[in-house]
Parts: structure tokens; C-alpha cells; sequence
């Protein structure tokens, strides 16, 4: 069972909506225009601006970067309208996932945001994670790093009474993945291959309309905390692993109090206790309707979920323009 909390009792889960809401309709103002800082800038300030509203003394320990490299929504920064006095909050944070996507006008790009009690989330470094993903209802430990991908789609499909060619698989389309591919391919798995956003690709193993069993591969370690914060809420199980390329970013790491280098995270180990998920779409995608214009109104389409009471709430918005 979650862990019960009456610290997240005071930020209100339809706030987060808002929070989201805020940044994905700043950055759908810049879709398809090709350019993807500013659209990223767009909803960074959307974002932060909205959680400055917020009753609460918020430290963000994901966010846009370190300081010197983000001007605003880095890690560290503090924000909330209580600093001092209001419920202390840890706070993970994408304003816009998926800045690619959002920027070519493709699916699935994202506001995400997700909070817990300070020291709830695990403060990832900038860097490369293998990871793998299953949504809820499978035995514990169903799935292994340890293990080949092979190794693991035979024993999904053992689960789930199927063979391994009925099992599909989500994948980040990059070159760094060609050997994953072939050899998913080659036990007879599907796979659907996704240009960017693995946030909405590991939750999307949570929903079962959009026919994916299990996320592979490598992507940032900042947006696994956040799917795991989703996962937390729903269910289902998460293995990640910290991928180094260089030195520079094992100092990162250590920076940043990460200890065992070659540790297996569950999903536990970067999203504890009592935690708050929210997306909203920017684009349109398989979790959510992104951001649409009207003459006098905008409609945003949003979820929000929490541990504690393993509520998922679909929030469709109308907002005036006019």
C-alpha cells in the first residue's frame, strides 16, 4: 500500500492540472513553428510562474538543468508562494517533453510534472538510463536488466498466457538501439518505434487501448523518475540503470549524491511514498489530445494520478480567449 501522507494534502491535485495546463498551452503557441527552444523556453516560464502560486515551499529536483546552464526551473531552485512556512515538496518536472515533437508538430509531446514529500524522488543526474517497463497485473520481478530482451519478452508473454510474437514493444527510434530492435524483432516482437517523449512511452504500458506491453531502451535518466512517478500512482514495474559515457558525468552523478554506479533502480528507489502525477498534452498522442484553438476558446486534455489513493483523474479544459 502507499505510504499515507497529509503533506501532499495541502497541494491540491487539481492545482498540478493547472500547473500543466499553463505550460502546454505557452508551448502549443510555438508547435510546428520549428523551433524548439523557444517553445521550450514558452512553457519553462509558463510553468514556473504557475507554481509560484502554489501554497507550498517547493525545491525542484529535476528540472531544466543545473543553474548556470538554466536560467530558470534548475535544479535547486526553490518555488511556491510559502518558502519558510508551507509543506515542503520535492518536485520533477519536464515543461515540455517531447521538444522535437512539439517543435515538428508531431504526437505525444507533453507538460509533465511530478511532486512527492521532500526526499520522495530520487535527484537523477542529466544522463543515459537503460530501462525497462510493464504496466500492473504481472508477478513481481517480472522483468530484469540482468536479463537479455529476449529473456524478458518470453517471460511477459509466460505471464500474460501468449506467445512471444503477440507481445509488443515501445522503443525510442535512435541509432543506439539497432541491436535492440533486431533482436526483439527476431523472438517474433512487435515493435513500435517512437521518435522522442519515453515518458508517455512507459506510461502508455499502464494503458492497455494502446496495445503496448513493455518499454525498452535507453533514454534520460530525469524523465524515468517521472514515469516512475506515473507508475506509482497505477502500478507496474520499473528497472532503471544509470548509463556513463565519460567521466564528467560520473562526477555529475556523485555531485548529485548518487553512490553505487552500477545500481538497479525500482521503481521505489526513484519515486517513494506519496506522489502527484500530472501531464497535459501539447500534441496529440496516445495518452492525451494535445492543445486545440478555437474563435473564443482553447481545450486542453489532462490526467493526474495519485499514490495515495490510486485516483487517475482525466481532465478535459475549456478556456476563454474571448
Amino acid at each position: 500500500m502507499p505510504t499515507v501522507s497529509h503533506v501532499l494534502d495541502r497541494v491540491l491535485v487539481l492545482e498540478m492540472v493547472r500547473v500543466t495546463e499553463a505550460a502546454a498551452i505557452a508551448a502549443s503557441t510555438l508547435t510546428g513553428r520549428g523551433d524548439e527552444k523557444a517553445a521550450d523556453h514558452a512553457a519553462v516560464e509558463a510553468m514556473r510562474e504557475a507554481l509560484n502560486h502554489l501554497y507550498m515551499d517547493g525545491t525542484v529536483v529535476i528540472g531544466e538543468g543545473e543553474r548556470d546552464e538554466a536560467p530558470m526551473l534548475f535544479i535547486g531552485e526553490k518555488v511556491g508562494a510559502a518558502q519558510g512556512s508551507g509543506p515542503k515538496i520535492d518536485i520533477a518536472l519536464d515543461p515540455l517533453e517531447g521538444t522535437t515533437i512539439c517543435a515538428k508538430a508531431g504526437p505525444n509531446a507533453l507538460a509533465v510534472l511530478a511532486v512527492a514529500e521532500q526526499g520522495g524522488l530520487l535527484n537523477a543526474p542529466d544522463v543515459y538510463m537503460d530501462k525497462i517497463a510493464v504496466g500492473p497485473g504481472y508477478p513481481d520481478n517480472i522483468i530484469d536488466l540482468a536479463k537479455s530482451p529476449t529473456e524478458n519478452v518470453k517471460a511477459l508473454a509466460a505471464a500474460k498466457g501468449v506467445q512471444p510474437h503477440e507481445i509488443i514493444a515501445c522503443v525510442l527510434d535512435r541509432p543506439r538501439h539497432e541491436k535492440l530492435i533486431a533482436e526483439l524483432r527476431g523472438v517474433g516482437c512487435g515493435v513500435v518505434l517512437i521518435g522522442d517523449g519515453d515518458v508517455a512511452g512507459v506510461i502508455a504500458t499502464t494503458n492497455p487501448e494502446t496495445t503496448i506491453d513493455i518499454y525498452m531502451g535507453q533514454g534520460g535518466a530525469p524523465e524515468g523518475v517521472l514515469a516512475c512517478a506515473a507508475l506509482r500512482c497505477v502500478g507496474g514495474q520499473f528497472k532503471g540503470r544509470l548509463v556513463f559515457r565519460n567521466d564528467d558525468e560520473r562526477a555529475r552523478a556523485a555531485k548529485w549524491g548518487i553512490e553505487d554506479l552500477d545500481k538497479i533502480y525500482d521503481l521505489t528507489d526513484l519515486a517513494k511514498g506519496d506522489c502527484i502525477f500530472a501531464a497535459t498534452g501539447v500534441t496529440d498522442g496516445s495518452l492525451l489530445q494535445g492543445v486545440k484553438r478555437f474563435a473564443t476558446k482553447m481545450t486542453t486534455e489532462s490526467v493526474v494520478m495519485r499514490a495515495k489513493s490510486g485516483t487517475v483523474r482525466w481532465v478535459k479544459g475549456e478556456h476563454r480567449t474571448a
